[in-house]
């Protein structure tokens, strides 16, 4: 799909994702927050982290975003005896005595990696490769996985024996850190109603390929008042523990700060965020509105910070 102007361009987008909010709203009870951030993700081209407690409908809301996307999906366990070719694929021989490689699930427009942190480092690398290269390669021969091509890994915050959790520089390869909370009573009402009736609902497809692929291009073009673009590096600046940084909580709770890859997709999240309101360009409130999700995983704080009782999501709050 060719749009004449791109202004045109983002008015189709937001018309498209309010279109799928309300398909995937006929499966999906709530979690508003949780389907905004998967779709800005995807539509910026990036990869997310969905961390939340069993039992959320982490794999029902990816399925459904597929089958309103009308994308291919494939889910992978995440196990300690899972091999990287389990998932990438590998080569057998046929009838004719030939090798032939036989695709592994990363083959798909959409792929749920579940309990990430349950297989070991060499698994989680291999899907961590395809992410970044959009490639694989077997026995020296380089296969491409499709487009779009979007990952989402999930990991579970409760059970932490016998896991292998992500180091920073694979967890920054994420665009966003979405968190799954608990649905409201109401909200859970609904879902006990929904699922212990006859009640079946039917989710129509309303964006392809061709047409996502046509938006994350027009995201990119989108322009940005250099006001926004320089208190979007600021804030990832700010993360960062010198003696120079003007927050002094920032020298004294964190190890570690964002590096250059969170101003990119502070800016590219605020981009899409600021589209899918149907606004032309962002402002800094559309920054402020996806920072949690693009600093979440970017950010350690040290011992005294727990000691102290400081989490997170507080601390970030604090620095905007």
């Amino acid at each position: 799909m060719q749009f004449k102007t791109d202004v045109e361009g983002i008015d189709h987008l937001s018309q498209s994702y309010q279109k799928l909010r309300s398909e995937i709203g006929k499966i999906i009870v709530g979690q508003d927050e949780v389907i905004k951030a998967t779709l800005i993700s995807l539509f910026s081209n990036g990869h997310s982290l969905l961390v939340g407690v069993p039992g959320l409908a982490k794999t029902l809301l990816i399925n459904t975003i597929a089958e309103a996307l009308d994308l291919s999906f494939k889910r992978i366990q995440f196990t300690p005896d899972l091999m990287p070719s389990d998932i990438t694929g590998s080569e057998v021989l046929d009838e004719d005595r030939r090798f032939k490689f036989n695709r592994g699930p990363l083959f798909a427009n959409i792929v749920l990696a579940d309990e990430i942190n349950r297989t070991p480092p060499k698994t989680q690398s291999a899907l961590l490769e395809a992410m970044q290269e959009r490639n694989i390669t077997v026995s020296g021969v380089k296969h491409s996985l499709p487009n779009p091509f979007f990952v989402l890994a999930t990991q579970n915050p409760i059970e932490q024996e016998g896991t292998y959790p992500l180091p920073e520089a694979q967890l920054d390869r994420f665009m966003f850190n979405i968190l799954l909370d608990y649905p409201s009573y109401d909200e859970e009402l609904q879902v006990v109603k929904q699922t212990t009736s006859d009640y079946a609902a039917h989710v129509q497809s309303v964006v392809n390929a061709n047409e996502i692929v046509e938006y994350q291009k027009l995201v990119r073009k989108i322009p940005l008042a250099e006001n926004v673009l320089q208190y979007a590096v600021a804030l990832a600046g700010r993360t960062r523990p010198n003696p120079d940084n003007p927050v002094k909580e920032v020298n004294q709770y964190v190890s570690w700060g964002a590096g250059p890859r969170a101003s990119q997709y502070l800016v590219l999240g605020a981009k899409c965020h600021a589209a899918l309101r149907g606004k032309y360009s962002p402002d800094i409130e559309d920054v402020q509105a996806i920072a949690g999700l693009v600093l979440r995983h970017r950010i350690v704080l040290n011992y005294k910070a727990e000691a102290d009782g400081l989490k997170i999501d507080q601390f970030i709050k604090q620095l905007l």
